[in-house]
């Protein structure tokens, strides 16, 4: 048997040890006629459960504003942009799914035991490079995901407003902030099995509505397609795709989620993939329906004409999005609960209950900065590019820098890598690229852009981009007798 089978049967095998909890549950859910229903809607941890977790959380709100960028960047660039960050952000998040399975290989070797302790990104640095990593991944990560929670419950306030006017969009926030603060009571990534299937099946549907109603609508008279005009637009749209397949800041807790964590490697791209067919057919047609309007309007619904059919694509991402923020909050979550010593707690209400003040923090910055699209490219330029593009290639290079440490690792180079030195060459090409273009260009061009935004709108803005009301019709002078 070969040395690369052996490892990864002695990992399998490993692995099953360390969780006996779950596989105790994946039993449970094969006992009494082969199937539990409360299993089938609770607990997950299979391949197919992770793919689910991967796409429907890859591809929420920024379906909207795609189109958007699209308008900044042109339609040519918009497609190669996705697809080259797309299989980026593949190759990343498979690097780390790698650090993530070497880090609990070496740890089960010294006999820890993970039974009722989630393994998280910054818990992963630490144990390979040190403390200082940790320190770095843990303020990236927790910014990134604050920052993430916080533009869902914007997304939230400026769909729904598309429904029901009758409220302005500050005020829709303060109550999806309230409905999002119930994700508290979800206990782990193991729970998201129904709402993942039923997220990306959500987006499917706005997606393809998206995609046949600008078709049908069809051009409005005396379109424009004038981007790229401006490097600033350039650069901002560039790094809301970049914060687009950046969405893998759960990945390590996704990967725990599962009953068998080494077969995660290549999930991410087949996710990836399917995401292609919902971003880029739906971002096209609405750009090429809608043109340099899109450029005052950040989300797309906006420019659709209102129908049942928009209104249920509403009503599905408004679901899909409180599903998403329990995807980047419940990282948040076990960080708080580990701080405050609550993470070994089984009482779900204790824990929810702890978990509380992780949502305020969340809904005031939302209320503060309501800036639906312009935000996402803020996020992608000054934390995306570090927590998921930089800091994983950089880990992956240092991890791997010794002779010892490559000939030891738990899992051997892909079939596609020809040597050590083409993964190095990729990584540094990553980090290099998006230091540059993701960071350095982007962040000038985003916080530009942001900080017009505040200029225009103000911080705390009461509602973002809505289209000024009607005035109210004067009413009839009173007859003279």
């Amino acid at each position: 048997m070969s040395p690369q089978k052996q490892a990864e049967e002695a990992m399998v095998s490993t692995f099953d040890q360390a969780e006996p909890d779950d596989r105790e549950e994946e039993e449970n859910g094969k006992e009494h006629s082969g199937f539990s229903f409360r299993s089938f809607l609770w607990h997950g941890g299979s391949v197919y459960d992770a793919w689910f977790s991967c796409a429907s959380n890859q591809v929420a709100q920024v379906l909207l504003t795609l189109p958007y960028s699209f308008s900044q960047l042109g339609m040519l660039s918009g497609i190669i942009l996705q697809v080259f960050y797309g299989i980026l952000g593949s190759w990343t998040a498979y690097l780390i799914s790698i650090l993530y399975v070497e880090y609990r290989s070496r740890k089960e070797k010294e006999n820890v035991n993970f039974k009722n302790h989630v393994i998280q990104w910054f818990e992963v640095l630490d144990g390979l490079l040190g403390p200082y990593w940790k320190a770095a991944g843990l303020a990236f990560n927790c910014t990134f995901l604050l920052f993430g929670s916080v533009i869902q419950l914007i997304a939230c306030a400026s769909n729904i407003y598309y429904i029901n006017d009758n409220l302005d969009k500050r005020t829709w926030t303060y109550i999806f902030g309230a409905c999002c603060a119930t994700t508290v009571f979800i206990p782990s990534f193991h729970n998201y099995r129904i709402w993942s299937f039923l997220g990306l099946g959500m987006t499917t549907y706005t997606a393809w509505y998206l995609t046949i109603a600008a078709l049908v609508h069809g051009q409005d008279e005396g379109v424009k397609h004038s981007g790229p005009t401006e490097l600033v637009l350039y650069f901002t749209g560039a790094t809301n795709i970049l914060y687009t397949f950046g969405g893998h800041a759960v990945t390590v807790e996704i990967m725990h989620a599962m009953w068998k964590p080494q077969k995660f490697k290549y999930i991410y791209l087949l996710a990836t993939l399917y995401v292609f067919t919902l971003t880029i057919p739906s971002a096209v047609a609405v750009y090429w329906a809608f043109g340099d309007q899109l450029l005052t309007h950040s989300n797309a619904f906006a420019l659709l004409p209102r129908s049942g059919w928009r209104d249920a694509g509403v009503v599905l991402m408004l679901i899909h999005q409180f599903i998403t923020f329990g995807f980047a909050c419940t990282p948040l979550y076990f960080v708080w609960e580990k701080v405050i010593g609550m993470h070994d707690t089984k009482s779900i209400c204790l824990r929810a209950l702890a978990r509380l003040p992780v949502v305020i923090p969340i809904w005031f910055l939302a209320i503060i900065f309501p800036f639906f699209g312009p935000i996402n490219s803020a996020v992608g330029a000054l934390l995306v590019s570090f927590t998921v593009y930089i800091i994983p290639s950089l880990a992956h290079m240092l991890t791997f820098r010794s002779a010892s440490a490559r000939q030891n690792a738990a899992e051997k180079l892909p079939f596609f890598m020809p040597s050590w030195t083409a993964v190095y060459v990729v990584n540094a090409f990553i980090v290099v690229w998006v230091l540059v273009v993701g960071f350095g260009f982007g962040g000038w061009a985003s916080m530009t852009n942001f900080i017009k935004q505040v200029d225009t709108f103000g911080l705390f803005a009461k509602c973002y981009q809505c289209p000024p009301r009607a005035p109210a019709p004067p009413r009839p002078a009173p007859a003279h007798h």
